[in-house]
């Protein structure tokens, strides 16, 4: 099939939902595919809200990194502050609001970077990227379990981040990449 070809929806015959959790649920879809091919299918729902990933700049170099406990992997990991849209709030407050729960600092400046899907296959969440400077110290009381530990890290040692064991976190990478290329002009 070449690129020109157009695509065909399949066509959704029956949904059900066969589990909830407080925060997703799963629902099982009955598919037709446009060749007649019938497939079952699972896919998670999230909250709905959306989510933010904020890339914080210190200055032109130095990057702000969080290290926090993580369940899916039973690991701590490094990574950028994040966390979903409040109902009511747009993307940008949501991104503030995490800053200043999260590193305990708030942004004059968020530049919007990208928004990325995460698991498409089976998962209909989005998450947008900003990218915050104009630093300025404000805290808010977060959802954190613990404290998070705070790491500056420079940018233009990007690789040795990326070769470190416990910066995997694709949304994170995908974040370093893209905020890499921006600085550099390369849009």
């Amino acid at each position: 099939m070449d690129k020109s070809t157009k695509l065909t929806l399949p066509e959704i015959l029956a949904s059900k939902e066969v589990a909830k959790s407080r925060l997703v649920t799963v629902e099982q879809i009955e598919l037709k595919f446009s060749n007649d091919e019938l497939r079952s299918y699972e896919k998670i729902k999230g909250a709905g809200r959306g989510a933010v990933l904020i890339v914080p700049m210190l200055d032109d170099d130095t990057l702000i990194l969080i290290r926090e406990y993580c369940a899916g992997t039973h690991s701590y990991q490094l990574g950028f502050p994040k966390g979903l849209i409040d109902a009511g709030e747009e993307p940008s407050e949501a991104a503030n609001r995490e800053l200043q729960e999260e590193i305990k600092m708030a942004a004059t400046t968020l530049t919007y970077v990208h928004t990325v899907s995460l698991a498409p296959a089976f998962f209909n969440a989005t998450m947008e990227i900003f990218m915050a400077s104009g630093l300025y110290e404000s805290a808010l009381e977060g959802d954190e379990p613990e404290p998070l530990q705070i790491v500056h890290w420079k940018l233009s040692d990007y690789k040795n981040l990326l070769a470190q064991p416990d910066f995997t976190e694709a949304r994170s990478i995908s974040a370093l990449m893209l905020v890499n290329d921006i600085l550099k002009g390369h849009k």
